[in-house]
Parts: structure tokens; C-alpha cells; sequence
């Protein structure tokens, strides 16, 4: 694994609080129905990606997700603007404004999205390391889903194969402690998640995902394991979500003073504490990141508004190949 150094620590709170703000004005400007749709914000879960990406190779490791995608891209190298710009609904996003929040994609970056169906991405992401196993790539995917995810049939045929064939894959999940509304404790008759492995005799283990030191340390191991031909490794990143599960969640399931409570061992702000107190910056320099910071997700926000909405004809030119397909008569 790279050294964790002063460099590292400082990109990771900037990193971290971009996106943190990036997320926030995407609930704004949802609210002045600029942004429609589900919205899925990832406020409080940041150190999973940052200790993931601190370990990754981003000349050809990959990722796929689910619906709480929005920075996971970003992190990986995609324009932001672009982003953001998807959301809008806008030409100028990353699917041209047809995927919307639910389904960032980028192949120039290797993210394979952004999918609506709980628990759909698990087999697409063996499916992916089985296709870089397949034509000798090193390549390992990271497959990310949620708690609640972690309770589909789908997933147990993911472990099965990814163990029976080896595969390059390192699953995690996010486990924010609710499924939607309906904790941990309600979807099954145990509540230590990585233990789902152990059927399959697949190395796992459980991270607490609110450092971004340790997601990278326990992560580090389970991509070499992958990249060294190995085989897969499950790991339960043990997080939590500030915001609630989308932007139209009531959150009766939880009181204030839990969210609260969580927010005391924020990755941001621990972060921002490790960098202080190391004397690795000053609160004048870590202002002008902020600063920074701000003026980037203005940027973002002005691109959106600025952009076209695309053209109607694109909604068939995306979606069927033959240029005289012959039962449209009523295109555009």
C-alpha cells in the first residue's frame, strides 16, 4: 500500500469535503425542483471511497455500485461539472442526461454505475472481474452495495461463482445501518454482516469505514489477494449516513439524537482533527481549501443551469441501433 503521508491526509479532506458539498447542493437545488427523481446522498459514508481510492490502480481497477452514486465517479477522474450535469437532466452529463441520479456511468473511467435495483450490481460486478480474469487483465472491480442489498438471493450466487472461479473482485458492503427505513437488526437474525463469507470460505472482515486509513488498510490486502490471482474478498464497511436513505425519507425510523451522535466521529472532521493536531496545516490554509471547495461546486451548479436540455430525438437514438428502424413512424 502507498504511504499515508501529509499529502495524503490534505487530499483526503479536500476530496472528502467536495463531496460532502457537492451532495449538499444537490439537495438544494432538489428541493427548487431543478433536480428531480430519486436522489440518494452519500453525506457521512465519504471514507469509504477515499480509503478506497488511496489503494486503487485508476489506470484499469474498476467499480460499480448502486443507486448512491454521485461521487463515487468523481473520485475516479469524471468531470464533476458533467456530473452534476446528469443530474440536471442536461446534454452535457455524463449519459447525456437519460440516466439521471440513479445511473452515473463512465467508461472512459471504468465506473460501471449507478443501478436502481437493489442488489443488481452484485452479480454485474463478478461479471466484470470475470471478463478481466478472462482476458488475462490484472484489473480487480470493486463491487459495492448496501446492508439491505446484502439480504438478495443474488448475492450468494455472486460469492459462489466468485469463489468457485477465483475471481478478481472485492465486495463491500456499505453498511449504513438501515435498508431504507428498516435497520439491520430487522432484516436478519444477525447483525455481523461480513459473516455472510464464512459460507463460502471467502477471507472477510469487518472495517470501520468511518477512517479512511482504515478502509485503505483493510482494503490494501484484499486487491493484492485479487490482483495475485487469489480470488475474492468480502468486506463489511461499517458506516453511517447522515441524510436520509433519498431526499423524500421522513427518517421516523431514527432519532436526532442518534444522527448526532454519529456525527461526533464525522470522516471529514476527523480527518480535519488528525491534519490540526499533526500540525500538518494551519486553520488559515484548511479555510482556503474550503474556500476552494466552494467556489468548485458553484461551477458545477453554473455548468447544470447553463447547459441545453438534449434534444428530443435522442431518447430513440439511444436506444435502438438501426437508423431505419421501421416501427417509428411517429419519430421526430
Amino acid at each position: 500500500m502507498k504511504k499515508i503521508t501529509k499529502e495524503t491526509y490534505l487530499k483526503w479532506y479536500e476530496d472528502m469535503l467536495f463531496w460532502r458539498k457537492f451532495e449538499d447542493k444537490l439537495a438544494a437545488v432538489y428541493i427548487q425542483q431543478k433536480v428531480r427523481g430519486f436522489l440518494h446522498l452519500y453525506n457521512g459514508q465519504e471514507a469509504v471511497l477515499a480509503g478506497a481510492l488511496h489503494v486503487m490502480d485508476l489506470s484499469k481497477d474498476k467499480m460499480i455500485t448502486a443507486y448512491r452514486n454521485h461521487v463515487q465517479p468523481i473520485g475516479m477522474g469524471v468531470d464533476p461539472k458533467r456530473v452534476m450535469a446528469e443530474l440536471y437532466g442536461k446534454k452535457t452529463g455524463t449519459s447525456q442526461g437519460l440516466g439521471g441520479s440513479m445511473h452515473i456511468f463512465s467508461k472512459e473511467h471504468r465506473f460501471y454505475g449507478g443501478h436502481g435495483i437493489v442488489g443488481g450490481q452484485i452479480p454485474l460486478g463478478a461479471g466484470i472481474a470475470f471478463g478481466d480474469k478472462y482476458h488475462g487483465s490484472d484489473a480487480v472491480t470493486l463491487c459495492c452495495f448496501g446492508d439491505g442489498a446484502a439480504r438478495q438471493g443474488s448475492l450468494h450466487e455472486a460469492f459462489n461463482l466468485a469463489m468457485l472461479w477465483k475471481l478478481p473482485v472485492v465486495f463491500i458492503c456499505e453498511n449504513n445501518g438501515y435498508a431504507m427505513g428498516t435497520s439491520v437488526e430487522r432484516t436478519a437474525n444477525h447483525t455481523e454482516i461480513w459473516k455472510l463469507g464464512l459460507g463460502y470460505e471467502m477471507p472477510c472482515a469487518p472495517v470501520d469505514a468511518m477512517s479512511p486509513e482504515k478502509v485503505a488498510e483493510a482494503l490494501s490486502p484484499a486487491i493484492e489477494r485479487a490482483r495475485n490471482g487469489e480470488g475474492p474478498t468480502f468486506l463489511e464497511m461499517k458506516t453511517y449516513r447522515y441524510r436520509g436513505h433519498s431526499m423524500s425519507d421522513a427518517q421516523h425510523y431514527r432519532t436526532k439524537d442518534e444522527v448526532a451522535e454519529y456525527k461526533k466521529i464525522d470522516p471529514i472532521t476527523q480527518v480535519k482533527d488528525l491534519i490540526l493536531n499533526k500540525k500538518y496545516s494551519t486553520q488559515a490554509e484548511l479555510s482556503k481549501i474550503d474556500d476552494k471547495v466552494k467556489n468548485k461546486v458553484k461551477e458545477c451548479e453554473k455548468f447544470a443551469e447553463e447547459s441545453d436540455y438534449p434534444d428530443l430525438n435522442l431518447m430513440y437514438d439511444a436506444v435502438y441501433e438501426q437508423n431505419d428502424y421501421p416501427f417509428l413512424t411517429h419519430k421526430l
